[in-house]
């Protein structure tokens, strides 16, 4: 994807349109880490990067019932 530096007030910027913030799981507002690499290739990652608690714990809690059978095989 293309994307052209434009003027935005007394800064530049890139605008990233509703389906690119999407696919980057980012919203307006999200805070993110941006790191320049060598040879210029830049990195954009939100710094929320972890799922919220109550989502993990959900997930454990789902793949625990769904593998019990498994996990006492194991045990």
């Amino acid at each position: 994807m293309i994307k052209t530096i434009t003027k935005i007030g007394n800064s530049q910027g890139i605008i990233f349109d509703s389906a690119l913030l999407q696919l980057a799981r980012l919203k307006v507002g999200d805070e993110v880490n941006v790191e320049v690499h060598s040879g210029g290739t830049i990195t954009i990652r939100s710094i929320d990067e972890m799922p919220p608690a109550e989502e993990v714990s959900d997930l454990i809690k789902d793949t625990m019932e769904r593998y019990a059978g498994t996990m006492q095989r194991l045990a």
